[in-house]
């Protein structure tokens, strides 16, 4: 199951999964990004997913796929804050941060929740103008 929670910021799309995720849900998941892309030049998202046991094959096969459209738009994001204390999580997570750049991903242990949803809320800072240009 796939639960969609307060995002803390208009760019985030924060999200727990727990139990069985199945295809659909992460289709609402997918269908929450998607919308926030309509409006928000830079997405980041937050996901807490210590209870998660497993994914369908369907969700894997739609996660895999989504995932692959993505790549042409990965500018479009920014951040993703995973929270978990599962140990497999954090070597995916650094493979994700350097296959996916500009994509920054970080995993944070759960009893780091606060520091993770700060950290996925902040956008990147604009480039100082470079006052002895002018």
């Amino acid at each position: 199951m796939i639960e969609l929670l307060p995002p803390g910021a208009d760019h985030v799309i924060a999200l727990r999964a727990s139990g069985q995720v199945s295809a659909d849900d992460l289709q609402q998941a997918i269908d929450a990004i998607e919308a926030l892309k309509k409006t928000q030049s830079r997405v980041s998202l937050y996901a807490e997913i210590d209870e998660m046991r497993w994914m369908t094959l369907t969700a894997i096969l739609r996660d895999l796929g989504y995932g692959l459209t993505q790549i042409g738009d990965i500018a479009h994001y920014h951040r993703a804050a995973v929270v978990t204390d599962r140990h497999w999580v954090r070597p995916l997570a650094k493979l994700e941060s350097r296959l996916f750049k500009p994509l920054e991903v970080r995993v944070f242990g759960t009893h780091h929740k606060d520091a993770a949803k700060e950290w996925v809320r902040q956008l990147p800072q604009a480039a100082a103008p470079d006052r002895a240009a002018g």
